[in-house]
């Protein structure tokens, strides 16, 4: 199998520099790229894309987690393998980090076939769809990520393509304006996207296939920790590979940038074997608490619990009061910590619940939390 990365205006983020983000970029409040320490933020940045060659799994036998996701990818995979066709087109989505690359990745070593790595951002003009497309044989896979930042245009030419493998170009001016349309060769398009919602219904109703990737459990990450460490030839017991698991916040790429972090500080203090004791210590040195959390969680937690009683507090509040813009806080902190059953979301606001105040070793008012959660509670 041949990775082909596309060509047309490179596939990549437009801001990005020789192919490799800028970990210097900052969000609206000074903060990294994403709002989040590059410790546990699930996107990813240089390191991880240069590590993210050797760990990547080469079949779908060797992809540790999405059970019902990879089950029904391996029948697809053999019926279209049988009929000698192309595979029926996929959108992953879900948050970042949990392998929607590697799976289209698996998908085209599994079907032999050629895949081309294009992003939404890099198809701004027509001719960048029309160049992609193009070069494109039987049986090829399209891989194109951050599909719902596709611009209206490059969405709009995509829908013949998918459905009928076929260009619908427009020639001439005028009176003389004339419309052709160009055979494709039948492909897979395989679209990924952290944010379904701001998909269009036209685009969500032309893939065959629509799979949410979950959060993976502990046991599933001890899997890959044990299966990275192996290949980074690290010797770890299962006593450290469970601590890491347990810190990488349901997400292969922290569970593997973790890995390399614990590395680092075992040879720092020539530590021949990761242990418990060793992993605890290192995630502690880089201020990853037992439950996953950063310094900016703990923060946000204890403003909740101790600047508002616990809530309910509006989002803006809440955001002001922690140096972040309302959007980093609703898309970077909040899902994990309401994973967690840190936060409660209530039409009145956000809610600290007992858990919250049991980490930060604080012991919750008598009755406050039923009170303020009572009907209230989102379902």
């Amino acid at each position: 199998m041949t990775i082909v990365p596309s060509s047309v205006n490179g596939a990549l983020d437009p801001d990005d520099e020789n192919g490799i983000k800028s970990s210097s970029r900052k969000s609206k409040a000074g903060s990294p790229a994403g709002g989040r320490s590059e410790v546990l933020s699930a996107k990813e940045n240089p390191s991880d894309r240069r590590s993210d060659l050797n760990l990547r799994p080469q079949s779908l036998a060797e992809y540790i987690g999405q059970e019902r996701t990879r089950a029904m990818l391996e029948m697809s995979i053999a019926a279209a393998k049988s009929r000698t066709e192309a595979l029926d087109h996929i959108l992953f989505y879900g948050p970042p980090g949990l392998g929607k690359t590697s799976l289209a990745n698996v998908i085209a070593i599994e079907m032999r076939a050629k895949i081309h790595l294009s992003s939404g951002p890099s198809l701004e003009r027509p001719r960048d769809i029309i160049g992609l497309l193009h070069q494109l044989e039987e049986g090829d896979v399209l891989f194109i990520d951050e599909i719902h930042r596709l611009n209206r245009i490059a969405e709009e030419l995509l829908y013949p393509a998918i459905e009928d493998f076929a260009i619908d170009l427009t020639a001439g001016k005028g009176h003389a304006t004339r419309t052709m349309r160009l055979p494709l060769p039948r492909f897979t398009l395989i679209g990924a996207t952290t944010k379904a919602a701001m998909l269009s219904n036209a685009l969500r109703d032309r893939f065959g296939f629509v799979c949410r990737l979950e959060f993976y459990s502990i046991p599933e990450l001890s899997k890959i920790v044990k299966r990275t460490a192996g290949i980074l030839s690290i010797e770890m017991n299962d006593q450290g590979v469970e601590i890491i698991a347990s810190r990488a916040r349901g997400t292969p790429r922290i569970a593997n940038r973790l890995v390399r972090l614990v590395r680092d500080y075992a040879q720092y203090k020539e530590h021949k074997v990761v242990d418990a004791d060793v992993a605890r210590v290192a995630l502690e040195t880089y201020q990853v608490d037992m439950q996953g959390l950063d310094p900016t969680d703990r923060k946000l937690l204890s403003i909740l619990i101790d600047t508002y009683g616990g809530g309910p507090v509006g989002i803006e509040a809440l955001a002001a009061s922690l140096g972040e813009d309302s959007d980093t806080v609703e898309d970077v902190y909040e899902p994990f910590l309401i994973q967690c059953g840190f936060i409660q979301r209530t039409p009145r606001g956000r809610v600290a619940t007992a858990a919250a105040y049991g980490h930060l070793g604080k012991t919750a008012p008598h009755g406050q939390l039923t009170l303020k959660l009572g009907n209230d509670a989102e379902p």
